[in-house]
């Protein structure tokens, strides 16, 4: 299996500006993801990125990036052109790491990629594990998703899912049920080429969660369940300053 990481970077972050630059023990944190992303088994690992300070912070840490357009609605759209400027084949693998996930297991994105080769009903892979807190379960932060026999998705949401007819208070999660979403995917070049065609749908609007236009077109997300949760993200100053102490600790 051969795969390429595309990690999609932009500084508009409203919580943390400049948040790829974020220094983390000496290194940007767009540094950090990508040479996590390195330990995966892909063979290539490149930036997706609009903003020039990212790609002079990439050149001088030996990080290969793309320059992108700067008007992307979205992270799908971003790498989308970055398929095209790497000369990808339509069948090609390309795995979308979150710039802002310094602590991603490097298993977790092999796992994603081949989840999806094995799978070829399906256009796209993602990630998630099993929900055991009530408090995230009724987190509109934390995306919940749903899935068949097969384990493919059903349905993502930032709401409780499924919902428990004849509760009197709000459920906890149950076993089998609801799973914690993880914002790792993996596609076919030829699928990422596509996406940016495809009319954005009635639910990707309400729940803001771009793969809702996936299942609203018909086509279907293969979903890996993985064993274990994903490192913290960072999307807070609150989140940079746990993820500087772990990386402090040796993580």
């Amino acid at each position: 299996m051969s795969f390429t990481v595309v990690i999609p970077a932009r500084l508009a972050s409203t919580r943390l500006p400049n948040k790829p630059l974020a220094d983390i023990g000496g290194l940007p944190m767009i540094v950090r993801v990508a040479q996590r992303a390195a330990m995966s088994k892909a063979a290539r690992v490149v930036v997706a990125t609009d903003a020039p300070e990212v790609l002079a912070a990439c050149a001088a840490h030996g990080v290969e990036a793309v320059a992108t357009r700067a008007d992307h609605p979205s992270g799908s759209d971003r790498l989308a052109e970055a398929c095209a400027l790497l000369g990808l084949d339509g069948n090609d693998l390309v795995v979308n790491v979150q710039g802002d996930e310094p602590l991603i297991a490097p298993g977790m994105i092999d796992a994603c990629a081949a989840q999806l080769q094995a799978r070829p009903d399906c256009v796209m892979s993602t990630v998630a594990h099993a929900l055991e807190d009530a408090a995230e379960f009724t987190n509109p932060n934390v995306v919940k998703l749903v899935t068949d026999a097969r384990g493919t998705a059903l349905y993502f949401s930032r709401a409780p899912i499924p919902w428990w007819r004849d509760a009197e208070q709000v459920p906890g999660p149950q076993p089998g049920s609801a799973m914690r979403h993880v914002g790792l995917y993996a596609y076919h070049a030829a699928f990422l080429r596509r996406f940016p065609t495809l009319a954005v749908s009635p639910l990707e609007r309400i729940e803001s969660l771009e793969q809702l236009r996936v299942l609203w077109h018909g086509e279907r997300i293969a979903v890996h369940v993985s064993a274990e949760r994903p490192g913290p993200g960072v999307d807070t100053p609150e989140d940079l300053e746990r993820v500087r102490a772990l990386i402090a600790a040796g993580h």
